[in-house]
C-alpha cells in the first residue's frame, strides 16, 4: 500500500467507522437503559396503585400475597417488593424480610410511605434493585417493538456516519495529496534538466508553505544557474580579451611582421597583470564562497582606517575635481577587521566613487550604532545608480551597462562582489543607497573588537587635497 490517498481514505474510513460504532454502542445501551427505567417506573407506578385499590376494597393488607403473586404483571415486579403496615409489621416480603416482622426503625425510615386519599396505609421498599422486563414476555411485545425500532435507527445511522466518512475521506485525501503529487512532478521535472518549474499554492497551510518554498527554490535556482552562464560568459569575454591582445602581439612577432618594442612589451605586460588580477579575484571570492578566506584580523582605529583609504587616493584627488573629506570621532571603539582586507574594500569603493563623482566630494564617515556596531559609510556626489541596477550592483561580472567594454585598468565587474564577500566574512554587512544625478552611499556595518583587543593601528595625518573633519 504505497498510495498516499489511500492511506489517508483508509484512515479517515477507520475513523468514521470506530466513531460510529461507539457512538451506536452507547446509544443502544443508553436506550435500552432509559427504555427499562421508564417501564419500571411505570409499571411501579401501577403497582402502587393497585395496592392502594386494594386496602381500600377490604380495609387492611390481608390476603394481599394473593394478590402480588397471581395478577400479572404484578407478579413480576413484586419480587422484590417488601410491603409493612402502618405499625412497621411485613405483610409482605422476602427473605430476610418475612411476613410478620417488624421493622426496625432505621429500616423504616428508609422505607416509602404508601399514602390513600393523604392518610398513610403503609410503608414500603425494594430489596436490591427494581426488576428489570423481560422484553422477549409477550406482555412487553410493544416496548419490544419501540427498542428494536431504535436499534435499528441506530445501526442505520452508523452506517450512514461510516458511508460519509468514507467520501468525506476520499474528498480531503485527494485534496491533500493534489498538490504532493504537483511537487512531486514538479520535482522529476526539475530532475530531468527542466528548471522553469512552479505548482500552484492552493492553501495556505503547511502543503501551501510547501509549495511556496518549491517555487522560491526553483526561482532561486533559476537565477543561480543563469547566474552561472552569464559568470561564465563574461568570465570568457574578460579572459579572450587580453589572450586575443597577446596572440597578435606574439604571432606579429613570431613572423617578423613587427619589431619588438618597450612600448609593446609594456602593453603585453599589462594585459599578464590584468589577467593575474582576475584570476586573483576569482581565487579570493572561491574561498569565499567555500568559507575558507583567511583573515589576519586585529582591533583597528575606524579613524585611521578610513584616514589610510584616502590618502591611498591622493594623487586621483588632486588631478579629478572632488574632494575627500573624513567624518569620525576619535573616541569611537576599534573595529575587529583584517586592515589589508578591508583596505581592499575601500580602495575599491573610493575607486568606483572617483570614477562616477566629476565634482563635489567623497565622504567617509564612521559612527557607533547599537549591538556593538560601527557603521562605515561612503558617499559621494556622482551621477548615482539606476533603480533597476541596484539589486544587482553586488553580483559577480554584473555591470549596468552590458555593452560596455572594458576600458583600459578598470576592473572585470568582479570589485563590489569582493568587497561584499570581505565584509561578511568579517562578520558585517554591506548595502548602498542611490539617487541619480545626486549621488551614492555605500553603508558598511562591522562588529565592534573585543574588550580584551587594543587598538594597534597608528593614527595618520592628514595631506593636501584630503580633508580630516573631527565631528
Amino acid at each position: 500500500m504505497r498510495s498516499l490517498t489511500l492511506k489517508l481514505t483508509l484512515a479517515f474510513l477507520l475513523v468514521g467507522l470506530i466513531g460510529s460504532l461507539l457512538v451506536a454502542l452507547i446509544v443502544g445501551l443508553r436506550t435500552r437503559s432509559e427504555v427499562d427505567l421508564f417501564l419500571s417506573v411505570r409499571d411501579r407506578t401501577i403497582l402502587l396503585n393497585a395496592l392502594r385499590s386494594y386496602h381500600q376494597a377490604n380495609g387492611g393488607w390481608e390476603g394481599v400475597e394473593q394478590l402480588l403473586e397471581r395478577t400479572a404483571p404484578l407478579d413480576f415486579y413484586s419480587r422484590n417488593l417488601i410491603l409493612a403496615d402502618t405499625n412497621g409489621v411485613v405483610v409482605y416480603g422476602r427473605r430476610p424480610y418475612l411476613p410478620g416482622r417488624r421493622l426496625s426503625r432505621g429500616v423504616l425510615a428508609r422505607a416509602e410511605p404508601l399514602r390513600s386519599d393523604g392518610n398513610i396505609i403503609g410503608y414500603f421498599f425494594f430489596v436490591g434493585p427494581p426488576p428489570l422486563p423481560i422484553l422477549n414476555d409477550p406482555r412487553w411485545a410493544a416496548e419490544a417493538a419501540l427498542l428494536q425500532r431504535l436499534t435499528a435507527a441506530t445501526v442505520l445511522s452508523a452506517m450512514g456516519a461510516t458511508v460519509v466518512a468514507l467520501i468525506v475521506g476520499i474528498v480531503l485525501a485527494r485534496t491533500l495529496t493534489r498538490p504532493i503529487r504537483e511537487l512531486t512532478a514538479a520535482t522529476r521535472a526539475m530532475a530531468q534538466g527542466r528548471l522553469d518549474q512552479r505548482v500552484t499554492v492552493r492553501s495556505r497551510d503547511e502543503i501551501g508553505e510547501l509549495a511556496q518554498a518549491f517555487n522560491q527554490m526553483s526561482a532561486d535556482l533559476g537565477r543561480a544557474i543563469q547566474a552561472r552562464r552569464q559568470m561564465t560568459a563574461d568570465l570568457a569575454h574578460d579572459l579572450r580579451t587580453p589572450l586575443s591582445i597577446m596572440r597578435g602581439y606574439t604571432e606579429g612577432l613570431r613572423d617578423g611582421r613587427i619589431n619588438g618594442s618597450p612600448r609593446i612589451y609594456q602593453i603585453m605586460h599589462g594585459e599578464v597583470e590584468h589577467l593575474q588580477r582576475l584570476i586573483d579575484d576569482l581565487r579570493l571570492l572561491s574561498l569565499a564562497d567555500a568559507g575558507a578566506l583567511s583573515l589576519n584580523r586585529r582591533a583597528v582605529d575606524p579613524r585611521a582606517l578610513l584616514e589610510r583609504a584616502a590618502l591611498a587616493h591622493m594623487v586621483q584627488v588632486e588631478s579629478r575635481g572632488p574632494t575627500i573629506r573624513v567624518e569620525a570621532s576619535d573616541s569611537l571603539p576599534a573595529v575587529w577587521v583584517d586592515t589589508d582586507r578591508m583596505a581592499q574594500v575601500l580602495n575599491n569603493l573610493l575607486a568606483n566613487a572617483l570614477r562616477h563623482t566629476q565634482e563635489g566630494e567623497i565622504v567617509l564617515a564612521a559612527r557607533e550604532a547599537e549591538n556593538r556596531r560601527i557603521i562605515i559609510d561612503v558617499r559621494d556626489t556622482g551621477s548615482g545608480i539606476a533603480p533597476e541596477d541596484l539589486p544587482h550592483i553586488f553580483e559577480r561580472f554584473y555591470r549596468a551597462d552590458p555593452a560596455r567594454t572594458r576600458e583600459s585598468g578598470q576592473s572585470a565587474g568582479l570589485g563590489l562582489a569582493i568587497a561584499k564577500a570581505i565584509v561578511e566574512a568579517h562578520g558585517g554587512s554591506i548595502s548602498v543607497t542611490s539617487t541619480v544625478g545626486i549621488g551614492t552611499t555605500f553603508t558598511i556595518t562591522l562588529p565592534v573588537a573585543p574588550a580584551s583587543e587594543t587598538c594597534t593601528e597608528p593614527q595618520t595625518t592628514s595631506h593636501t587635497g584630503v580633508h580630516l573633519s573631527h565631528p
